[in-house]
């Protein structure tokens, strides 16, 4: 979504639960003369009441459409389960858009979250756009014990073309020489350069551990988040506009930067940013090596539909919501496997030649004519991106090439974290860290280049 339909584009990271309506209330109708903020406030009163049938008149028959409102529910119950109660609105701001009235409304949840929530109207001020744009944890970053910041420094620019430029952060260790230069490549959703998830900040954690070791590091805001509206209605966005063009101008930017010199590049996609890592290499022959974190080796599609089945069955039972959940699911997989896509249908938030990319691409077989050294990390506590169902397939299909290698985890999840037990995404919003023992496994490879 990077566009961002509530519940975030479908990829690694699938918080929406999608299921048949309610019954509508009758009462409270929406009063014209009130203001788009009056409005936006009162739909988000009537959220926090849990007054989903009233709240669910403010959309216009587009959104009901695109948001049913057992959806709307369940998206707003995972809300307060993973950020907990609603406080209270502490500002609203509205502005124009593209013709559009847009209201954003900045709501502080218990768990010390402050959410910002994206309200499109249309000329009858209906909703018709309902958007979470971010969740800020309401405190400072705590870098873990492995991170020296007496060892580099940071200069934040921007990278990109001209039309897409991308505010970026080069870490920057002190010393003359030369050093290895790391590029950063985001998994799916909307990112920003740190890959902050809750109060987790993936990206910063490895940034800052390697700057701390002598190796620089490039990451960037990616660009569905800096251009979430133009993308939105681009029916012609793939994946090399959200991911691969922007890696291949980074690439571009080191080699002309005069900052640091630079010893070699090795690109570090995780999860989608891993699985495109193939495609990646075969556009651009100035990568050294790659690092493929938790990187799937199935479609997209069949990801985001085994982690509904996961997610949907992890307390044992499938109710009745649940199975319809997974039944439109179901759905829009097979339409996205026939390609039955009429030109400006959106499917699982995005249009045809989205998926039309990603049918044209396999990640396992392009990694066969990789030619650079290539290593795969993986933690078994994924149930993203899985031992069984991703790493083994890579492991089998690319096990006998010499430039090639395998490292797991048994207790870490999908962000590289420790963790115990049976994993599920909530425990995405309790603070922790990628494991130092990643971290000098990432350092020692590079070393060995």
């Amino acid at each position: 979504m990077k566009g961002k339909l509530l519940g975030v584009l479908v990829a690694v990271l699938l918080l929406t639960i999608v299921f048949s309506g309610c019954q509508e209330d009758t009462k409270e109708p929406i009063e014209n003369n009130k203001t788009h903020i009056e409005i936006a406030t009162d739909f988000m009163n009537k959220l926090q009441q849990k007054k989903y049938d009233i709240s669910y008149k403010y959309f216009n028959n587009e959104m009901k459409n695109s948001l049913p409102l057992s959806q709307l529910k369940s998206t707003w119950e995972y809300f307060i389960l993973t950020y907990g109660d609603f406080n209270d609105i502490n500002e609203t701001i509205q502005t124009l858009i593209e013709g559009y009235e847009v209201v954003y409304v900045n709501c502080t949840f218990n768990n010390n979250y402050l959410l910002i929530f994206r309200i499109v109207f249309d000329a009858d001020k209906k909703i018709a756009g309902f958007w979470q744009d971010n969740a800020i944890l309401l405190s400072t970053y705590n870098a873990p014990n492995y991170v020296n910041t007496q060892n580099f420094s940071e200069m934040n620019l921007t990278i990109g073309a001209s039309h897409w430029e991308l505010p970026a952060t080069l870490s920057i260790p002190h010393g003359t020489e030369s050093f290895p230069c790391v590029i950063l490549v985001h998994g799916s959703g909307p990112n920003d350069r740190d890959e902050t998830i809750g109060p987790n900040k993936p990206f910063k954690d490895i940034a800052w551990g390697l700057a701390s070791k002598g190796i620089a590091v490039l990451r960037y805001d990616k660009r569905t988040k800096i251009y979430p509206e133009e993308i939105a209605t681009n029916i012609n966005f793939t994946l090399k506009e959200e991911l691969v063009d922007d890696v291949l101008s980074a690439i571009d930017f080191l080699y002309v930067q005069s900052y640091i010199p630079i010893k070699n590049i090795i690109v570090i996609g995780h999860s989608l940013g891993g699985m495109m890592i193939p495609r990646i290499v075969s556009l651009d022959d100035m990568i050294d090596g790659c690092i493929l974190m938790a990187a799937p080796a199935r479609s997209l599609e069949d990801l985001i539909l085994s982690q509904i089945l996961y997610l949907s069955n992890f307390d044992g039972v499938i109710d009745e919501s649940e199975q319809e959940n997974i039944d439109f699911i179901e759905e829009q997989v097979d339409k996205i496997k026939t390609l039955n896509i009429t030109e400006n249908e959106k499917v699982l938030t995005t249009y045809k030649s989205y998926w039309q990319y990603l049918a044209d691409y396999n990640q396992v077989d392009s990694a066969k004519n990789v030619i650079i050294p290539l290593f795969f990390l993986q933690g078994k506590r994924d149930y993203q991106v899985t031992f069984e169902d991703d790493f083994l397939i890579w492991q089998d299909e690319l096990s006998d090439q010499s430039l090639i290698s395998f490292q797991t985890y048994d207790s870490l999840n999908h962000l590289f974290m420790a963790g115990e037990g049976d994993p599920n995404n909530t425990e995405y919003m309790i603070e922790n860290h990628v494991h130092h023992n990643v971290i000098d496994d990432i350092i020692n490879w590079i070393d060995q280049l």
